[in-house]
């Protein structure tokens, strides 16, 4: 039997979770349920939900004394057999009430936690928590952390379903990396790529190539950031003599094509990951790379067999562990070998489909 599934979406802008629900959806819609976004009115994010060509309802979703949206999202949900997914705890109390309001007790409500931080005390958010029908956490790191607060919670209602990544279906390279850049047959092509800023590392990183033979690697940083720190870390290249082997490419849609052109890649996160999507990435396309252990990437990455573990902000601990990839081609072929075989058996998308679907029943 079909369900009708609602994704709540309440972000400023596009990131992890709206690139999580727009996945989901698209994959919910093929197997025969209605699915609709409902957002607010950002232009941004809806103009990026529209291709899936499912309904999309506006509301206000505001932080504080929004009384308006769960009147109107009760509506929505009168008849049926439906779920409301959302993304964090204030579309969770949304949600909630919504369903009170509509009196359809065929109506569950999931929430996904998507970041490492404990549950919110209280009574009104300890209510919240105890009404919903799940609670996905995208690593046992984000569960064990948000039960902190919450020992009482109900564990039986509770799943631990790894994010994964679709393969890109435009798998044609926008360009040849190597020719754009020069890079030269004999340099390992090294890259990092998602958001460029302090959080991910990119500060450890380039002081970890510092340390490296020059003429061994060339380092590809893709993604986005804010100006004032592109800008610090651009001064830190021509400062370092690095402008011959470090390139920047802008944020692309299709990131995989390039991806699959590297040696390896590097993902020195310094803040704890919740998951680390960009990791299954390069797993996924059978890449050898190197992450950090102070988040959720012991769960599914096995030190020196699907990938490499360094502690976070360790720039020599890093530059040693590139330099490992850089002299040892066999180990590189083994662990990228091996992290596709990880992949494919337990992180596909598949996997992640299916667990998904059994919360929502």
């Amino acid at each position: 039997m079909s369900l009708n599934i609602f994704h709540i979406v309440s972000g400023k802008k596009w990131g992890g979770v709206e690139q999580y629900v727009y996945d989901l959806a698209s994959e919910l819609k093929k197997d025969g349920n209605y699915v609709e976004i409902v957002a607010t009115k950002r232009e941004g994010i809806l103009n990026r939900f529209r291709p899936l060509e499912i309904p999309i309802s506006i509301l206000p979703l505001r932080r504080v004394a929004d009384f308006e949206s769960p009147i109107r999202f009760a509506r929505l949900i009168k008849r049926g057999r439906n779920v409301i997914h959302v993304h964090n705890v204030k579309d969770a109390r949304m949600a909630v009430i919504a369903r009170r309001i509509s009196e359809n007790r065929n109506t569950r409500v999931v929430l996904t936690c998507h970041t490492v931080e404990k549950a919110k005390k209280g009574i009104v958010h300890r209510m919240i928590y105890n009404e919903l029908d799940g609670i996905v956490f995208v690593s046992e790191l984000v569960r064990r952390e948000f039960v902190i607060n919450m020992p009482s919670l109900d564990m039986s209602k509770t799943a631990v379903i790894y994010d994964s990544v679709k393969r890109d279906p435009v798998m044609a390279p926008a360009f040849d990396i190597r020719e754009k850049y020069g890079i030269s047959p004999g340099k390992k092509l090294i890259m990092f790529h998602g958001r460029i800023c302090e959080e991910k590392g990119v500060s450890v990183l380039l002081r970890a190539v510092t340390q490296l033979d020059k003429s061994r690697y060339h380092l590809v940083i893709m993604g986005s950031g804010e100006v004032k720190y592109l800008g610090a870390i651009k001064a830190f290249i021509v400062a370092n003599q690095l402008l011959h082997n470090v390139s920047f490419i802008p944020y692309q849609n299709h990131v995989q094509p390039l991806v699959a052109q590297c040696d390896f890649g590097v993902l020195p996160s310094v803040v704890r990951e919740a998951f680390g999507i960009t990791n299954v990435e390069y797993m996924m396309l059978g890449k050898p790379h190197i992450a950090t252990n102070n988040g959720a990437q012991p769960e599914y990455i096995e030190n020196r067999r699907t990938g490499l573990l360094v502690p976070p902000g360790d720039y020599k601990a890093l530059a040693d562990a590139i330099e490992t990839l850089l002299d040892d081609e066999g180990l590189c072929a083994e662990m990228g070998s091996a992290a596709k075989h990880e992949f494919d058996a337990n992180l596909d998308y598949g996997h992640f489909i299916e667990r998904m679907k059994s919360v929502y029943c």
